[in-house]
């Protein structure tokens, strides 16, 4: 990224990302339906250490596959989407609340979810604007909540991916991000799980919101 992204550069960001998923949304859903983030999933589940069913935020929920998965669990599981056909079809899929909200745009309640999954989203924030959303979902956990995020991984590179706005975060430019919101590390790995490191594109992070 090079120079100040201005308010009608952050609308733009916004609106020809959710486009580029719109125009693929059914071809998207068949394509991720099935992908297995269990792991995921488990991560940020085994960190929480309130007494279940947990609220959870499902940030950036897609067609619904994993909000259904944490609503199948037994948890109270809410949506956050940003493209309208997307929440449409979590809604129907999952049966949970989905929000309809711009990443960039959040209008979230305070102090209100046990955990935040965040899988393969974020890295559509741009980083000017990353500290601001995440002070924001860090506001929106409870004291001791988890926040657990997946990104493709890279060396903070930052721009037009074919067609998305994407930042492909190293661990090191990641941890400077989510530790100046002031969360604390709980751990990290890299997926797809059991293969070599360069053929391990995704990077996963789990952290807590202190309690005080």
């Amino acid at each position: 990224m090079t120079g100040k992204l201005i308010r009608s550069d952050l609308e733009q960001i916004s609106a020809v990302t959710l486009d580029h998923y719109g125009q693929r949304a059914e071809a998207f859903w068949n394509a991720t339906r099935e992908h297995d983030v269990n792991q995921n999933i488990a991560a940020l589940l085994r960190h929480i250490e309130s007494r279940p069913p947990f609220r959870i935020l499902d940030l950036g929920c897609g067609p619904g596959r994993d909000l259904k998965a944490f609503s199948d669990a037994g948890h109270v599981a809410v949506g956050l989407e940003g493209l309208a056909r997307f929440a449409d079809m979590a809604r129907a899929y999952s049966g949970c609340e989905v929000w309809e909200q711009d990443f960039l745009a959040l209008a979230l309640p305070k102090d209100a979810f046990d955990g935040v999954f965040a899988n393969a989203a974020l890295f559509h924030v741009p980083t000017q604007e990353l500290p601001r959303v995440l002070h924001e979902l860090r506001d929106t956990l409870k004291a001791g909540g988890v926040l657990f995020s997946s990104n493709p991984r890279g060396n903070d590179e930052e721009g037009w991916q074919r067609g998305r706005y994407a930042v492909f975060h190293s661990l090191e430019g990641w941890r400077r991000y989510m530790m100046a919101a002031g969360f604390v590390e709980l751990e990290h790995y890299y997926r797809p799980k059991g293969l070599p490191r360069e053929q391990q594109p995704w990077l996963a992070t789990v952290w807590r919101k202190p309690k005080v």
